[in-house]
């Protein structure tokens, strides 16, 4: 049995993996508007690779962003649809926790040590959360769990509000604002992208915990795009 995992919350991000959180295959596409059209071809793409069929899969885990409303929305609706055409479940899972639990793996953190995650937001902002390292670790994922967030705001914000202080600092945030940065715990080599393998692995240890994982969307503002009002009738 496998475990199909994705996230379009950034990048077009797909990875399968076994039951134990092995990883049997994955692609990556940097490309923010072309979701729609890269996602079903890399998931055609990885299950051939590991050679796996849609009937293999025991679950389908998607980021939930904190996302731009677009690109999210495509990873939601893909995961939704599979797993109802599968009779399978769906777990959602922050795409901030992904981040935060590759760091601590990456850079082998202590039990109790902090993990700021500032990803990209547009419009000169990052999404944000900051975390505390669990001191237990399942299926190759280390165990996190949220301080302070998600939220939305600008860097020098989120620095200012001292949540930066004490802190390994990472994402995308980091490279797009890093005069605002500058001066916190910024690490090369830190994960900057989603990973969806830890999406899996997250999921796949908290539902093993007894959690239930809800796949509804952060979207923490209102879409760029919004329907007109209707007309207001004249009097």
């Amino acid at each position: 049995m496998a475990v199909l995992a994705l996230d379009t919350s950034a990048a077009v991000a797909v990875a399968l993996l076994d039951n134990l959180g092995t990883q049997l295959a994955a692609r990556r596409v940097v490309e923010q508007r072309r979701h729609a059209e890269l996602l079903a071809p890399m998931i055609q793409e990885v299950l051939a690779e590991a050679g796996i069929t849609p009937g293999d899969l025991k679950a389908i885990v998607v980021g939930t962003g904190p996302a731009p409303f677009t690109g999210l929305r495509v990873g939601l609706v893909t995961a939704r649809t599979m797993a109802r055409a599968l009779e399978i479940p769906v777990f959602g899972i922050s795409s901030l926790d992904a981040i935060a639990s590759e760091t601590a793996e990456v850079f082998d953190l202590p039990h109790d040590a902090h993990v700021l995650v500032a990803a990209d937001a547009r419009r000169r902002e990052v999404y944000y959360a900051r975390y505390t390292v669990d001191e237990v670790g399942v299926l190759g994922a280390r165990a996190v769990h949220t301080t302070a967030g998600p939220e939305v705001g600008t860097a020098a914000d989120v620095v200012a509000a001292g949540l930066a202080e004490g802190a390994v600092v990472v994402g995308q945030g980091t490279e797009l604002y890093a005069e605002a940065f500058e001066g916190t715990s910024t690490r090369d080599g830190a994960p900057c992208l989603p990973d969806p393998a830890y999406l899996a692995r997250l999921a796949l240890a908290r539902v093993s915990q007894g959690e239930e994982l809800s796949s509804e969307p952060l979207y923490l503002r209102r879409p760029d795009a919004q329907e007109p009002a209707a007309p207001k009738r004249a009097t």
